[in-house]
């Protein structure tokens, strides 16, 4: 019979719109919410076959999605964790049971193993820096990647491996004997110059390295560097150990500047530390006393990180009190074809399903992904005038279907009450 018909199909409308209803509750509850996705609820007609002398009516049916691909606006914050997409593309979380999801709420701070975790419980995962070998491919899935940890209280030591000497030597200076200079190690050993560099170790540790200058022949110049430590109390030489390196420097007497053929520095091994590679290719010989100008040496002991950054090719690196900065992290982004058909979960996260097809991860800036932008979150897609109309109109669209199901039970009434 029609009239039943009538009412099931003005039922189904009802229906219909309180889900409406329940989408904009949503919405509007979530307005505040970094990396919410808008939901709307689509209908689309559901019809039967009408008979030959009298029409059946169907009703509607409902299809709730959220509007993912949709980016919300960006706003600054004042915390370097804080990490926004603007773009295509998702940071990759895990739960605390190490699921992985994708998400774009990046409002992330360290909990108390370092590890970076959002406001949902989610932890933020990254390709790790080994060696600062950065990683430019992602293999299939997730694997390889790790929670990022960032701990400001770790310390970070870089040992020394070049350093540089500007001098001038005494054109004037005396020749040496072979058995005086330095280079010899002998007691009473004769130079012209000296000078001392700080250097630093694998673990951090000053190591001072004494430099002598001896003129050896005329416009010629031997450079010996020795360990500090191994020098005899009061007097260095004789020093318990041999010289670290040695090489002499040749002169143009005309110009006072090294000859061409001159070697232009001087190599040696750090004890405890690195190769070291001191540049004295700005040396001069002039009728003047011995002159330092100017040196230095790479390197620093230990230190703690002061603050991390995030560069918008996913780069998590730690900037310590020196000014070094040590990538640890690479992050990558997720995306999938059917971005808006990802299922959600709670938490702002989202996994793959059939009609999304199969995540897959690539690196920001690369294969029309977006890139990571640090201090900033990624407000919810949602404009409340939009949803304020959208439950205006669900009402006055319920309140019809509402009359439509009345007068379908005031027509059965008349029904009922007929009499013969």
């Amino acid at each position: 019979m029609s009239i039943y018909s009538a009412m099931r199909t003005s039922t189904s409308g009802m229906a219909g719109q309180a889900n409406r209803l329940g989408a904009v509750a949503d919405n509007v509850a979530n307005v505040t919410t970094v990396g919410y996705k808008r939901g709307e609820v689509n209908f689309s007609s559901f019809l039967i076959d009408p008979g030959p002398s009298s029409y059946t009516s169907g009703g509607i049916e409902t299809n709730v999605r959220r509007l993912i691909s949709l980016q919300g606006s960006l706003r600054t914050t004042q915390s370097a964790t804080d990490v926004a997409i603007a773009g295509r593309g998702f940071l990759v979380v895990t739960d605390s049971e190490g699921a992985f999801a994708v998400t774009r709420a990046g409002s992330f701070v360290t909990d108390g193993q370092g590890r970076l975790v959002n406001t949902a419980g989610y932890y933020l995962q990254g390709f790790p820096i080994d060696d600062g070998v950065i990683p430019t491919a992602v293999a299939a899935g997730f694997t390889g990647l790790e929670t990022v940890v960032i701990d400001t209280r770790s310390l970070a030591v870089e040992p020394s491996e070049a350093g540089s000497i500007e001098a001038n030597l005494p054109s004037t200076a005396a020749i040496v004997a072979p058995a005086l200079l330095p280079s010899a190690n002998a007691a009473g050993a004769q130079f012209s110059g000296k000078t001392s560099l700080v250097a630093y170790g694998n673990l951090g540790e000053q190591v001072v390295l004494d430099v002598y200058f001896a003129k050896s022949a005329a416009n010629t110049w031997e450079v010996t560097v020795y360990d500090a430590a191994t020098a005899a109390p009061g007097v260095s030489f004789p020093y318990t150990a041999a010289a670290l390196s040695t090489t002499t420097l040749v002169f143009d007497g005309t110009t006072g500047r090294l000859a061409g053929a001159s070697p232009t520095s001087i190599a040696l091994t750090v004890p405890g530390g690195q190769p070291l590679t001191i540049d004295l290719s700005r040396m001069s010989q002039f009728a003047t006393g011995f002159t330092m100008i100017a040196s230095s040496v790479d390197g620093n002991p230990p230190v703690a990180a002061r603050s991390v950054e995030i560069s918008e090719d996913g780069i998590v690196s730690l900037t310590y009190e020196t000014g070094q900065r040590v990538a640890v992290y690479r992050l990558p982004l997720a995306d999938a074809r059917g971005t808006d058909w990802l299922r959600s979960r709670s938490g702002e996260v989202f996994e793959e399903s059939a009609e999304s097809g199969d995540i897959v991860l690539g690196f920001p800036q690369s294969g029309g992904l977006g890139r990571t932008v640090a201090r900033t979150l990624e407000d919810a897609n949602v404009d409340i005038a939009d949803e304020l109309t959208e439950m205006i109109d669900a009402q006055r669209s319920y309140g019809a279907n509402s009359k439509v199901f009345q007068t379908g039970a005031e027509m059965f009434d008349v029904l009922l009450t007929l009499k013969r």
